[in-house]
């Protein structure tokens, strides 16, 4: 085999090896705080598991909005995996709500709403049980790449405690997990107590189309 020959496969082989030169780090998703206890907003988030939209959900019934908007909610990769193996959270899991507004005249749109460029609200939901009471913290971002706790004093705390299908999370929104949730028995006691028909009618368990006498 002539040198030339032999220099050209050679460099082909260097050229098309699987083996990499240099390693390039993985990015990591556990929540990451500054020294006074903010939270770092994740900023690859919209890299993670997309779990769910709502378009106009509200949980105050008084709540009368003039605009309309959708949520988005992304899951870290690691504990949507753990999830998806146990039913439930592992610790260091963070949730990001994304919330943008909705539009309805734009390109061929003639009916219905479509999500607009411009965020009108982020929040994460992070899972730390070393950190903070309770095992959850919520954190509300606006145009800070750091956040501070939301109080537990405020209302958020108790709703999810009080209706969340699965660790204090609303995987009943989440159509994807709630199967596994309820296949592998993890939904919350209050959440099962919430949906189960009223007694005496004629879904529940020996129950009828009317009450008893």
């Amino acid at each position: 085999m002539n040198t030339k020959l032999l220099l050209i496969l050679l460099g082909g082989t260097l050229l098309f090896s699987p083996a990499p030169l240099r390693q390039t780090s993985i990015p990591t998703t556990a929540p990451i705080y500054t020294s006074d206890g903010q939270l770092r907003f994740p900023e690859n988030y919209r890299d993670w598991i997309y779990l769910t939209s709502g378009f106009d959900m509200s949980y105050n019934p008084a709540m009368n909005m003039d605009h309309h908007m959708f949520d988005n909610v992304f899951v870290n990769p690691d504990a949507y995996r753990s999830f998806l193996q146990t039913g439930t959270w592992p610790d260091k899991t963070m949730l990001v709500l994304e919330v943008r507004g909705a539009q309805s005249k734009g390109s061929i749109n003639k009916a219905g709403n479509y999500q607009g460029i411009t965020l009108m609200g982020l929040e994460v939901h992070v899972k730390d049980e070393a950190r903070f009471p309770g095992k959850w913290a919520f954190f509300g971002f606006g145009d800070n790449k750091t956040a501070t706790m939301t109080p537990q004093t405020a209302e958020c705390y108790s709703c999810h405690a009080n209706h969340a299908a699965v660790d204090t999370t609303f995987v009943q929104f989440y159509p994807t997990l709630l199967p596994i949730a309820t296949a592998k028995g993890t939904l919350s006691p209050s959440y099962v107590k919430e949906i189960a028909p009223p007694t005496g009618t004629k879904d529940a368990p020996g129950g009828t189309s009317s009450p008893q006498p």
